[in-house]
């Protein structure tokens, strides 16, 4: 499964967005009454991952390298409009995440810049989190110095694996160990939150693959692990070999025991959501709790109020938009009271906090009883009046959370 926050290749259809940006009066109303965060996906990349399906580009399909110059540029003009729409509605920014891609391939002065520009036009709340991605071959400490010295504080790198073979598989560039040196030149840079990405799954991995880089990434002392089983997608160079016949499709069964070695391992950092454990990303917990957020750059997504909207895809089709003064939006829609209840139950239901019982119409909650005697759900005094899933049913979390939302 992919990180909530990445913005896939394909987007929804969805009503125009205006020119101006503007949102319905309805969305701001209650502005400020939840957690306010901005995302800001910077979509380049050095090489292409096999496996990946996000919104993004390397050098040679954007015909050099002027749209990566300038990015941040474009990208404070897109501030700049988002500010102009929410006027002084607009709470302190909780939470800042870049995103891609590989923010990292931009020079460190430009995402300080960016930030810079978040913090100025809306402040930083109090103990604001503010994270980039980054690859760990695309950075150094003098690298990340510059992040911390500009307010940086936490940074996750894309590990995968630590087996040269599977890195091979999911064309990762970075050699075995690369990740783990990362790690430690963040803590000396002055970082205290460090979050590594794990894939499982991946053809020809074996157990002892997956418990070796288990083993690896804890090694190095992050704040946070994810891991993600391995999702083949259709357009991808994954997906091809494995429609090709050339590589095997990943295994549920397998699936299954490689997430209960992950929890083995990784009990220690205890689980907050069903693929990370460790101290949570609050910017992630945002998305998952129905919390407020702009999305900068191409094809980023945004939700303010019950209104969700989407960025035009190509970052030269964002530059011109931004250039002749328009929004870049592609499109949005405007989310109904039970759009809104049955997504807080398709994402709440993933979290330890649990779902609250009262999301849950007469049919879900039959299943949730059905469920606990299935021990598949915790439910009881000692939970609040919330539903929370056994490791069993974080096993089966896509067939509990069908049964629920009726």
């Amino acid at each position: 499964m992919p990180q909530t926050c990445r913005v896939p290749s394909a987007l929804p259809d969805g009503e125009p967005v205006p020119t101006t940006g503007a949102l319905p009066e309805s969305a701001t109303t209650d502005l400020g009454t939840r957690p306010f965060g901005v995302y800001l996906h910077v979509p380049f990349c050095a090489s292409r991952c096999g496996y990946c399906d996000f919104n993004t580009y390397v050098g040679s399909e954007l015909g050099g390298g002027g749209l990566q110059a300038s990015y941040a540029d474009g990208a404070i003009k897109e501030l700049r409009l988002a500010q102009s729409v929410l006027g002084g509605a607009a709470p302190a920014v909780d939470t800042v995440f870049l995103g891609g891609g590989t923010p990292t391939l931009l020079p460190a002065e430009d995402l300080v810049r960016l930030l810079g520009v978040v913090r100025e036009q809306w402040g930083l709340a109090d103990g604001a989190e503010v994270t980039t991605e980054a690859n760990p071959d695309s950075v150094d400490e003098r690298y990340l110095a510059t992040l911390r010295a500009g307010g940086f504080t936490r940074v996750s790198f894309g590990m995968q694996s630590a087996v040269p073979s599977v890195l091979q598989v999911l064309d990762r560039t970075h050699t075995p160990g690369r990740p783990q040196e990362a790690v430690r030149e963040a803590y000396a840079a002055g970082f205290e939150q460090v979050s590594l990405d794990l894939i499982y799954g991946t053809p020809g991995e074996t157990d002892d693959d997956w418990c070796r880089s288990l083993d690896a990434a804890l090694d190095c002392g992050p704040t946070h692990v994810s891991a993600y089983a391995l999702i083949v997608e259709p357009g991808t160079r994954l997906g091809a070999q494995v429609a090709r016949g050339v590589l095997p499709a990943p295994d549920d069964d397998v699936l299954a025991d490689r997430y209960l070695l992950a929890q083995a391992a990784l009990k220690g950092l205890g689980w907050y959501e069903v693929s990370n454990w460790g101290d949570p990303c609050r910017h992630n917990l945002g998305y998952w709790s129905g919390a407020d957020w702009w999305g900068i750059g191409p094809g980023a997504h945004s939700h303010v109020g019950g209104v969700r909207w989407w960025n035009v895809k190509h970052p030269a089709a964002y530059a011109q938009r931004l250039a002749a003064g328009v929004s870049p939006g592609a499109g949005r829609e405007v989310l109904t009271d039970e759009d809104r209840r049955v997504e807080r139950v398709l994402l709440e239901v993933r979290l330890r906090s649990g779902l609250p019982l009262t999301l849950l119409r007469a049919a879900g909650l039959d299943a949730s009883r059905r469920q606990v005697q299935d021990g598949l759900l915790e439910v009881g005094p000692h939970r609040e009046g919330r539903a929370v899933l056994t490791l069993r049913g974080r096993l089966l979390a896509d067939a509990v959370v069908r049964e629920l939302v009726d």
